[in-house]
């Protein structure tokens, strides 16, 4: 009797002790499943955290990679996957057992990056992402739109478009407190919606921490391994940025469809009518993504900008892109910022 109460025991352990396991253990996390949680509106960072912390089964082939591209899924996300794939691979230790003696190395960045030679000294400068304002003044000049309160007010409490659209219409948990401010910045705009629309480029901040003690600076641009962009479709520029009542510097502006921030469509000629104070330049091409940029006179004291701009006019943009700072959208919306003082030799 004792034996057969043991063998049924035994049994029940192997019929239950999977069924406890398989839902002890989530299942594995696949590229759709991050379609899914990127479409649904989920800030990146959230995203990137469930890739770290949660097992996946991902697939990086160069097809996947491009399908997850342009379902929305970002770069930061992108490498996440790829980081957490390359840990899963067969014949590579598991991340919580690495190798005795070796340091793991980082993903390489594929972000654009850029230094600059000013005095006799090179240094990388700190990649920074616009932010994108609305308003109903035309860009007709840049002094017009440094002196909009609705432009200046928006790029100093830093509360950027993406924050606004996710939280109005893709019903994202981002805090009320940001929402009311944006809200509350853009309640003019939204309640009277017209045809067109003035998208302004910036960055907050008066002015620039990058003082440099040079002129005449030169610059190496390197954004060869951007993903989800041609490099062959962008160059460099310099631009003069307007400060604007001692709060942002205004890079630049162009006018578009009222939902054109918001479309995933590619149908949008930002930079055909684009206005933006351009600083000759001699732009020498290394390889392609690859740029070393000179200045042919000296610049005058004041807040500038390293861009990269499409070689065609007439490229097109996805607004979904340029909100998100992603592929395409994260080439346009790149910046680089430095100040010549008055002093500089």
């Amino acid at each position: 009797m004792e034996l057969k109460n043991c063998i049924c025991t035994l049994l029940m352990i192997g019929v239950i002790a999977p069924a406890l396991a398989s839902q002890q253990s989530p299942k594995p996390l696949s590229n759709d499943d991050v379609i899914t949680m990127v479409k649904s509106g989920m800030p990146e960072s959230v995203v990137v955290s469930a890739i770290q912390s949660r097992s996946g089964k991902f697939s990086t082939s160069t097809s996947e990679l491009v399908r997850l591209h342009k379902a929305g899924v970002t770069e930061n996300e992108l490498n996440a996957m790829i980081a957490a794939s390359n840990k899963g691979s067969s014949g590579s230790p598991a991340a919580s057992e690495p190798v005795q003696g070796v340091t793991p190395s980082a993903p390489k960045s594929r972000m654009p990056t850029l230094t600059v030679t000013a005095g006799g000294n090179t240094q990388e400068l700190h990649l920074e992402k616009t932010q994108l304002a609305e308003t109903k003044t035309k860009p007709s000049s840049m002094k017009s739109l440094a002196s909009d309160s609705i432009v200046t007010q928006a790029m100093q409490t830093g509360v950027n478009q993406a924050a606004m659209t996710a939280a109005m219409h893709m019903n994202s948990s981002i805090g009320g407190e940001s929402v009311q401010q944006a809200g509350s910045i853009f309640s003019s705009v939204m309640s009277h919606r017209q045809q067109k629309m003035t998208y302004v480029w910036g960055v907050p901040g008066p002015a620039s921490s990058n003082v440099l003690q040079s002129a005449s600076p030169s610059f190496t641009v390197d954004f060869s391994r951007a993903l989800g962009v041609t490099p062959d479709d962008y160059a460099p520029a310099i631009v003069k940025l307007t400060p604007a009542q001692n709060t942002c510097r205004i890079i630049g502006a162009t006018q578009g469809k009222a939902d054109a921030q918001s479309s995933p469509a590619a149908d949008w000629q930002i930079y055909s009518n684009f206005l933006e104070e351009r600083v000759n330049a001699q732009v020498q091409k290394l390889a392609p993504g690859k740029y070393k940029i000179s200045l042919t006179s000296e610049l005058a004291a004041g807040e500038y900008g390293v861009v990269l701009r499409p070689v065609s006019k007439s490229k097109n943009f996805s607004g979904g892109d340029v909100l998100r700072a992603q592929g395409d959208g994260l080439m346009f919306d790149a910046v680089w910022t430095f100040q010549i003082p008055e002093d500089a030799q």
